[in-house]
């Protein structure tokens, strides 16, 4: 009796599935989330019957073999990078990225992370730093006496000093793009860190072909779809008991054989 095992594979399986919806519906509010699926394969077979073995001295063969699947395994989880809703904060140092692209943030260790959270604001010395006071890269430094601050849609950063009119160019934001978004490693704190799946990061300025571009006073919204998690997590729960239910028939099926004399 195959179907213990098998069930209890379905069962492993759509408790990662709801594992991976809860953490979607979670971070339906987090700036800047994107969401995930679990995706699953089909376990090993076992082969009964071999798929064109010789049924008759004649040379007939077999169509089709008997093979028995031995169940379920998670293959990975996929990042979706769809873009998100730009929400409007009207805040200076709130950028979100409208296209493809990463911000690059420096880590305390010396190490980069990636990020689409362009929720930014100014360090003690006057750098732009990210809400867990890590530093934009490049950096930049807004003056003192400062009034305004603008970022173009390429990234330029000005600033307006005190009675000034005429704007002083601090810099430019860059951004990052990887070969493959989905092989980056989730850090927390909405960052990313790039691993050997992702490939090397490419660094590039907002608005070249293939790039986003900044837009300053939003913030990027998740791209979770509330509608769409309830209906995958209705839709997990109903496999899970499907599977539980497996296992409760093929134990009374067991008991019932056990019961013959």
């Amino acid at each position: 009796m195959k179907a213990l095992g098998i069930a209890a594979t379905g069962m492993l399986a759509q408790q990662m599935n709801v594992d991976v919806i809860s953490n979607n519906i979670a971070n339906a509010n987090t700036t800047g989330f994107k969401s995930s699926r679990a995706a699953f394969q089909d376990l090993i077979y076992e082969t009964v019957k071999r798929e064109g073995a010789i049924t008759s001295d004649q040379g007939t063969s077999r169509p089709t073999g008997v093979d028995v699947g031995l169940g379920v395994q998670t293959a990975g989880t996929v990042r979706l990078n769809t873009q998100g809703g730009l929400l409007s904060t009207e805040n200076q140092l709130d950028m979100a990225i409208d296209g493809q692209g990463y911000f690059t943030i420096s880590l305390p260790d010396g190490g980069l992370a990636y990020s689409r959270d362009g929720s930014f604001q100014l360090s003690a010395e006057g750098t732009i730093v990210n809400l867990q006071g890590y530093e934009l890269v490049p950096g930049i430094t807004i003056p003192d006496n400062t009034v305004k601050v603008e970022v173009s849609e390429q990234g330029i950063v000005s600033a307006y000093v005190e009675n000034d009119p005429n704007p002083v160019e601090l810099g430019q934001i860059s951004l990052t793009t990887f070969t493959n978004n989905a092989g980056m490693k989730a850090l927390g704190d909405n960052l990313l860190q790039a691993t050997a799946a992702s490939g090397d990061p490419i660094q590039a300025s907002p608005g070249d072909p293939g790039i986003g571009i900044i837009r300053q006073g939003f913030l990027e919204n998740s791209n979770v779809n509330i509608i769409q998690e309830i209906t995958a997590l209705i839709s997990a729960q109903r496999a899970y008991e499907m599977n539980s239910k497996t296992i409760e028939t093929a134990d009374q099926m067991m008991s019932t054989a056990n019961q013959i004399k």
